[in-house]
This record gives C-alpha cells, sequence and structure tokens, in this order.
C-alpha cells in the first residue's frame, strides 16, 4: 500500500493517523481460508417464523446482538432445518454484523452455552483467521467511534440503510502486530469490564429502589416512628394546577442566563427530584415560573405510559415550557417529592385518566381526579428522604459510569491510534 492509499484507508478507518510499523488490512483479508468464512444469512423464504422450535438451534437476530457478545433470548430452529442452512451457521469466535436494521451492531459468537448458531437474514458472519487477527481487536475497533463511522459512512443509503458482503469485505482495519492487538484487547476488556460492573450495580440499586418504592408508598412497610393510618385523598383537595408556557427551541439552550425546562427533555431525562438544570434560555418575558416543591408533568405523548411520569423540582424560579402541567401542592398536605414518586409508581391509574388515540393528552382537569393514599405530611417528607438517598446513590452511581466510558473512549483513541503503545 502506498502512502497516498494509506491515507485514503486511514480517512476510511476514522483514524488520524497509525504507527509506521502498523500495517493497513481489509477484513476480506483476514477471514479463514476456508468456504462460508464470510456469509450472509438465508434467503428470505429458507427461514420463516413458521420454522422456529421451542428448542435446537439458536438463531441469532438484532435483538441478540449484545454490545460485546450475542445473547439475550433466542428463537430456534431444529437440527434439520439448521442442517439444511449449514452454510449460514456461525460457531464460537466468529463475528457476527448486521446487514440492514441497526447498523453498527458487531458481536462476537460466545465459547457457552451453544456450540453454533444460525444467523438471520439481517446478520453476515466473519470468521477470522486467528494467526493472522485477534477477534478481540477487532471486535474493539468496530465498537469504538472511528469503527462504527466506517461502517456507517460505507452503507448503502437507498431505502434502508444496509450493508452486504462486498462492503463487509472492504473493511479497513489497523494491524499492529498481532501480541500488541492482544495486549490492546485485553485493556480496553478491562475497561470494558470497569463499565459493565457499573451497570450491574446501577441496575441492582434501581431494582432495590423500586421495591423501596412498592412497599413505603402502599404502606407495606413503615418507617421507625410512624404508625398512623393513612387516608385516600383526590389531588384536587392536595393541589392547584397550572401550565407551563411555549418555549421555541430556538431559545432553548446549553448554557446561558436563565434555568429552563422543555417538554421534549422533562420525561426522557429529568429524575424524580430535579435539583440540577441542563438546559436554559435566553429571557423570561411573559414566562412561567417554577416555584419550589412543584411537581411537573408532560401533557401530551405518543404512548400513555409516557404521560405516567412526574419531577418535583426544588428549584424556584425556572422557566417552564409549554405542554407541562404544573402541580402545586399544599405543602401542609402533600409533599411534592412523595407525590411525584407516587405518580410513577401509580401508572395503571394515569393509564385510565389519559384522553386520545394517537397521541395521548392528560390534562389538570384530568389529574384532579387522581387519587392517592397518603399518610400525614411528616411521614410523606421521611419516605421522601429515604427515596431522594437513593436516588442520590444511583446518580452518583451515574456519574462514574459516565466517567468510566469516557476513560474507555479516551483509552481506543489512543491505543487504536497507536498513541500509546503497551509493548
Amino acid at each position: 500500500m502506498n502512502p497516498a492509499q494509506r491515507q485514503i484507508a486511514l480517512r476510511k478507518m476514522g483514524l488520524p493517523s497509525i504507527p509506521n510499523d502498523w500495517d493497513i488490512l481489509t477484513v476480506g483479508s483476514i477471514a479463514q481460508k476456508k468456504p462460508n468464512s464470510i456469509v450472509g444469512g438465508p434467503f428470505g423464504s429458507d427461514l420463516v417464523s413458521t420454522d422456529y422450535t421451542p428448542s435446537g438451534v439458536p438463531v441469532i437476530r438484532g435483538q441478540n446482538m449484545g454490545s460485546t457478545y450475542v445473547g439475550g433470548d433466542f428463537v430456534f430452529v431444529s437440527d434439520e432445518k439448521a442442517k439444511s442452512l449449514n452454510s449460514n451457521l456461525a460457531t464460537p469466535g466468529d463475528v457476527v454484523f448486521t446487514q440492514r436494521g441497526t447498523l453498527g451492531q458487531v458481536s462476537l459468537v460466545p465459547e457457552r452455552p451453544f456450540d453454533r448458531y444460525l444467523i438471520s437474514q439481517s446478520q453476515m458472519k466473519l470468521a477470522v483467521d486467528p494467526k493472522r487477527f485477534d477477534v478481540a481487536f477487532l471486535c474493539q475497533y468496530f465498537g469504538s467511534v472511528a469503527g462504527q463511522q466506517q461502517i456507517l459512512e460505507s452503507a448503502i443509503q437507498t431505502g434502508v440503510p444496509h450493508t452486504n458482503l462486498t462492503i463487509l469485505r472492504g473493511y479497513f482495519l489497523p494491524n499492529p502486530p498481532l501480541h500488541e492487538q492482544q495486549a490492546i484487547a485485553a485493556a480496553l476488556s478491562d475497561a470494558d469490564g470497569v463499565v459493565a460492573g457499573l451497570e450491574r450495580v446501577i441496575a441492582k440499586k434501581r431494582l432495590i429502589k423500586q421495591g423501596a418504592m412498592q412497599d413505603l408508598l402502599t404502606a407495606r412497610r413503615r418507617l421507625p416512628g410512624f404508625s398512623g393510618e393513612w387516608e385516600v385523598k383526590r389531588l384536587g383537595d392536595l393541589a392547584r394546577f397550572g401550565k407551563g408556557k411555549g418555549l421555541p427551541k430556538s431559545d432553548v439552550l446549553s448554557a446561558g442566563p436563565f434555568a429552563c425546562i422543555h417538554y421534549g427533555s422533562l420525561f426522557r431525562d429529568q429524575p424524580t427530584v430535579i435539583s440540577e438544570l441542563q438546559t436554559f434560555a435566553n429571557g423570561f418575558n411573559g414566562s412561567v415560573l417554577s416555584d419550589a416543591g412543584d411537581v411537573l408533568m408532560p401533557t401530551s405523548d405518543v404512548t400513555p405510559s409516557g404521560l405516567a411520569v412526574a419531577s418535583c423540582i426544588n428549584k424556584a424560579d425556572v422557566i417552564l415550557g409549554g405542554d407541562i402541567l404544573i402541580i402545586k401542592p399544599d405543602p401542609a398536605a402533600l409533599n411534592g417529592h412523595f407525590l411525584s414518586s407516587v405518580i410513577r409508581n401509580s401508572k395503571n391509574q394515569i393509564m385510565e385518566l389519559v384522553s386520545g388515540t394517537t397521541v395521548f393528552h392528560i390534562y389538570a382537569g384530568d389529574m384532579a381526579r387522581f387519587t392517592l393514599n397518603a399518610p400525614e405530611v411528616t411521614e410523606q417528607q421521611a419516605i421522601a428522604a429515604v427515596l431522594s438517598d437513593m436516588d442520590a446513590e444511583i446518580q452518583t452511581l451515574e456519574s462514574r459510569l459516565t466517567k468510566a466510558h469516557a476513560i474507555k473512549e479516551g483509552m481506543m483513541q489512543n491505543l487504536l491510534t497507536g498513541r500509546v503503545r503497551l509493548v
């Protein structure tokens, strides 16, 4: 490869440079020298849903493409069907790419629990020659920003974006010496382990919090020092209602003089209690402002469950955008954090209050009919404090996870470009 060709390959790989002693290879050149080492899924009519069986040989579909390994819930075909599609089988150590659908998915076939898999029509399989290339290094590269860029930029954009075997064979790869590939892959795998460990802890903490909410918000478990009876109350008797005012997207900033919340971020990004604001606006002329302790809900969404969320804002004078329902609890009778948790824990009741067919809505009159079983406000505050502590712990873990992702990305940039050498 002459210098001009090398520069073209580097651009396609999404890498600014690599060491002079690293070669550049194509995926086609590292495939095993045997039939069907690079192959797509069967023709559409050769694999249909009626072929699926309760057990047998698992089929790799889009939902089975994990961040590292193939996994999840599989459908199966019989051994006889798999035998008839023998050329489309993948075995442990093979790499599977998505051909159409969610492009950029790249997963390694694990050693267990199956000894063979059938790839679907939307996947492609690569069997790598282990003497030429390290499969873990390959997966790390294609999982990087640079590798994802190469996959997406080379895709065929007509109709549904897709790729094919010819494009797959032509993907470029940086080619450090094999022992260096293995060292890089091992270092990045360790970073993946840190990320995966944090993700598992966060998932566990979320389950613990969900269980605590179920117990504490239904009086199944009482906090020490509280014993009075809970009463079923109507929200309209405990709160006033308002509505935000339209906030053009052009006025929403990543930084600015006035904190704001717009509808689009309310149910996607916000925790049960809003303490930190991520968006800002230029001004507040005529805008609707929050009071500390207000509970905010989106008033419309394409799914009813999207409306079954609420966030208590503990800051005053925050600009509230349009399509935001503002619930102002009477502080002597109702704690905002307690209410937002109850609403999130009451999806079935919210579903009964929403209206609409294509886009669903919920208004002040609907939420005024919302009922909740509530203790005295002091116990509400104590329950809210417990849940707030759990939220704070989860948010701390999520911050650590964000940093772990950033560290991994920095490692990839340094190791895949050879700016940092491990051997």
